[in-house]
């Protein structure tokens, strides 16, 4: 919930940029989503996930499925595809403007922990993804972000606060854009800082 002195830093894998256009729209597709997961359940992740991202100044809405269909210009598609996720949990796109999930990866995840609430990896894949819409193409080197990797390939680990509190649990990144997501958001998208850098209520 707050952003401190420093903690803006990132894996320089990205070059952050405005978000593609404003107001983004999203569109939900259920279709080949994992039997445990309802459609209201998802539909509620993704527009969680775009209000909290709309504190950086960039409006987002959701928008009905059938605007798929229709090919309503500048939507965006949160689908589920094993193709275009690439095998992974998740996908962004910015030039097909999709917003791919990873059907296998989350079967995967259900089969090596059924005593898991893979909801929690759920909202925070679609908070992931979706920041790179709202111009963060750069991942967060700060371990709690939701834009964050937890290291780089290479030997180099993310930073924490507490780094004690690395591998206690499955996923440490939160399910939600935090306030260093947000103010790197507001940053590139030329808006002025949130205030002492902590997220609006």
């Amino acid at each position: 919930m707050q952003c401190q002195s420093g903690e803006l830093v990132t894996w320089g894998d990205g070059q952050d940029r405005p978000a593609i256009n404003t107001p983004l729209k999203f569109a939900y597709n259920h279709t080949y989503a994992p039997g445990w997961f309802t459609e209201s359940q998802v539909s509620e992740m993704v527009a969680k996930a775009a209000a909290t991202w709309s504190q950086c100044g960039v409006r987002s809405m959701m928008v009905d499925v059938i605007s798929i269909k229709q090919q309503m210009q500048g939507v965006i598609r949160v689908q589920w595809s094993e193709k275009e996720s690439g095998g992974n949990f998740g996908l962004a796109n910015l030039s097909k403007r999709t917003l791919s999930l990873g059907p296998k990866a989350f079967e995967l995840l259900k089969t090596r922990n059924p005593k898991y609430d893979s909801r929690e990896t759920l909202q925070m894949v679609i908070s992931h993804e979706m920041g790179h819409f709202f111009g963060l193409m750069a991942h967060s080197r700060r371990c709690v972000d939701v834009l964050s990797y937890y290291n780089n390939g290479k030997g180099d680990k993310c930073y924490s606060r507490d780094s004690s509190q690395i591998g206690t649990v499955i996923e440490y990144r939160h399910t939600l854009p935090t306030a260093c997501d947000i103010e790197r958001c507001r940053i590139v998208n030329g808006m002025p800082p949130l205030s002492h850098g902590k997220l609006l209520e």
